[in-house]
């Protein structure tokens, strides 16, 4: 039998070892993984009830609205040689300052007196083409002095035919009285030899009465030659009046003719003188393009030569101007089954390139570092990258975009859409949908 120090001594070792693997294994001690478990699990459930806002990102870089504040190339129009340069590459120019003077190359344009020389064969021509319109004038003229001299002629020849007319007719009058009188002496002729056979008269009287018809005949003989010489000068005075006008005919086609050869003379010089004054215009034109100038206030970059001497052929580029008042633009590249989510004014928010920024997708409000934009056009042809292109402005209403900004820097664009819960963003992402068609409310008119 066991002493009772001996039992008291066992127990306190028993309590001991129990204690001990209490503190090691913590059994007794009640754990919080149950409430923080329950925790976690409210936390989550609410958050999929928060807002979120659906958006579009892509990529784009720095450029500008309109085509001409963006760079450009400084061609040469002409060939030529490298004679000058007033500006070096960085320098700032302002419209119209000088970059470059050019030297001719081609032989044609060699002769310093081109222009003088030129304008004196206008000159030349100018007179010639004076000189025959003067030959021209003095032409019309000689068809009208010709004109009226055979409308006299002609009504001289009218008059003289008309009292030969009357003449004719007067003399045709004069036959028939003759006629008349004839056959009265022919009668009394015809009686008295009756009358001598009878022995009524005497042979004197019937010798008179025969002598009387005797005139009677000659008087009709002259009367009829006479009828017949006014016919004939009646005719001469026609064919006179016809070789009058063939004359008078010849006369002004003539001059008719020096004269439409004066005009076509006139405007062959004219012809002339317009492609002299074309070539004379060139000319002057050609001496302006010696000088190459800046077509805009910017900076000269990218020049392609370098000394003096060197080559240039028409059209080739000379440098480059960077113009310096510009607004910048972003230009973004959506996808094809992004674009009908995209329409005019909408929201963007932007992330330039070395500019610093936190960025919450879901809540662009509380996004710190972004810039505001409004989407200024999209475009309607595919690129060649198979995106489309979306051009992206200042929006007047949220912070101004850095100074600093450049041509072709990056940025990140994101384009806003509708506010959903998270939980069906969460969905929609799980399942492939695309985000919901956004409709832009339009903007109330000011007051």
């Amino acid at each position: 039998m066991k002493s009772f120090l001996s039992i008291n001594i066992e127990q306190q070792a028993l309590e001991s070892r129990y204690h001990s693997f209490g503190k090691i294994y913590k059994i007794r001690k009640k754990g919080h993984v149950k409430t923080w478990t329950w925790t976690m699990i409210g936390i989550f459930l609410l958050t999929l009830f928060l807002p979120w806002t659906q958006n579009i990102r892509a990529k784009g870089s720095v450029t500008t609205l309109r085509q001409e504040e963006r760079p450009q190339e400084l061609n040469t129009i002409i060939a030529g040689n490298v004679k000058k340069w007033y500006v070096k590459e960085g320098d700032f120019v302002k419209a119209g300052d000088t970059i470059l003077q050019l030297g001719e190359v081609k032989v044609d344009y060699f002769d310093p007196l081109l222009l003088d020389r030129t304008q004196q064969q206008i000159n030349a021509k100018q007179e010639s083409m004076r000189g025959y319109q003067g030959k021209a004038g003095t032409a019309e003229v000689q068809t009208g002095a010709l004109l009226q001299a055979q409308q006299l002629k002609l009504q001289s020849l009218d008059n003289k035919l008309q009292q030969q007319q009357l003449k004719v007719a007067s003399d045709s009058a004069d036959i028939v009285a003759i006629q008349n009188e004839l056959e009265v002496y022919k009668r009394q002729l015809d009686a008295a030899r009756v009358m001598l056979d009878s022995g009524a008269i005497s042979l004197v009287d019937f010798e008179k009465r025969r002598v009387n018809f005797q005139q009677g005949t000659a008087k009709k003989i002259s009367a009829e030659n006479k009828y017949q010489q006014g016919r004939q000068e009646l005719l001469n005075l026609r064919i006179e009046k016809n070789s009058t006008v063939q004359e008078y005919t010849d006369k002004i086609s003539k001059a008719e003719g020096d004269r439409f050869s004066s005009l076509a003379t006139i405007a062959s010089t004219e012809a002339d003188v317009a492609k002299l004054q074309n070539q004379f215009a060139g000319y002057d034109v050609r001496n302006k393009l010696y000088y190459i100038t800046a077509p805009q206030d910017g900076q000269v970059t990218n020049a392609k030569k370098a000394g003096l001497g060197e080559m240039l052929k028409e059209g080739e580029m000379i440098a480059q101007i960077v113009p310096s008042t510009r607004q910048y633009a972003v230009e973004m590249f959506i996808e094809p089954m992004d674009l009908p989510l995209i329409s005019i004014g909408q929201q963007v928010r932007l992330v330039f390139d070395g500019f610093p920024a936190i960025v919450f997708s879901g809540w662009p409000q509380n996004s710190y570092g972004t810039f505001g934009g409004k989407v200024s056009a999209v475009e309607s042809s595919v690129s060649t990258s198979g995106k489309f292109r979306v051009l992206v402005v200042e929006d007047p209403n949220d912070r101004k975009w850095p100074q600093q900004l450049r041509m072709g820097s990056g940025a990140n664009g994101i384009a806003l859409l509708k506010d959903v819960k998270i939980y069906y963003e969460l969905w929609r992402n799980i399942n492939g949908f695309p985000p919901e068609y956004y409709q832009m409310k339009p903007e109330k008119p000011a007051k």
